[in-house]
């Protein structure tokens, strides 16, 4: 029997209900929870290797799909489910500004009741869309880890300010809060540095590794 790494918000899932029922099915089974995936845009044409398959691309079909937004289609899913925690593998972080991605993440927390996200995060590998986004591709790591200390700044402190290389504001007021002062963080990626980062900064680690198909006799 073989196994495949799949996100729930690929594929005919992406759809309202095929979201829904997949959600529910697998709270029904006692699944803990259920992970989505991120591009913003993809490219056409992109000379970035993808570095989870050796074609150096994501592969046949997947260049050209639909792809919700993660936070949407969490959102969207986590309100026809009671139970089940919705997540993140992985939102590519240094491409979204800090502040609202805190106050979506915590506003979807809390109204979901609290200890429903995971935030799985990343820094990127297609540089193509950072570009076409913005923001500079060689400095997403740095960027990430100053955006990770915003966020939890926003989400943990009562009258927040911050002050860092790629974010700073001054005290101010950024409610919903998690339900609970915080949102568990995932570092995700392959690299030494992303284990190292995990280590530093992280609740846990999402070691990307592409698609693990195990065989079982």
């Amino acid at each position: 029997m073989k196994f495949g790494l799949r996100y729930a918000n690929t594929g005919p899932w992406g759809q309202g209900p095929a979201a829904v029922e997949i959600a529910q099915a697998a709270e029904e089974a006692g699944f803990e929870s259920i992970w989505t995936v991120e591009h913003v845009v993809i490219p056409r044409g992109y000379e970035s290797r993808y570095p989870y398959n050796p074609s150096g691309r994501m592969g046949e079909g997947l260049e050209d799909f639909p792809l919700p937004d993660p936070i949407i289609w969490m959102t969207y899913v986590a309100a026809n489910t009671s139970r089940i925690k919705v997540a993140t593998g992985v939102l590519i972080l240094p491409q979204r500004n800090p502040l609202v991605t805190a106050k979506a993440l915590a506003t979807l927390d809390d109204m979901a009741g609290g200890d429903r996200v995971l935030l799985g995060v990343g820094v990127g590998w297609l540089e193509e869309e950072f570009n076409a986004l913005g923001v500079p591709f060689a400095e997403r790591g740095p960027r990430t880890d100053d955006y990770i200390e915003a966020m939890r700044t926003l989400w943990r402190e009562d009258a927040p300010s911050y002050d860092g290389p790629f974010v700073s504001f001054p005290t101010l007021s950024c409610k919903p809060q998690p339900a609970h002062g915080r949102i568990p963080i995932h570092i995700g990626g392959h690299t030494n540095a992303a284990a190292r980062r995990a280590g530093r900064l992280g609740d846990g680690y999402f070691p990307a590794r592409g698609n693990p198909v195990e065989q079982f006799d």
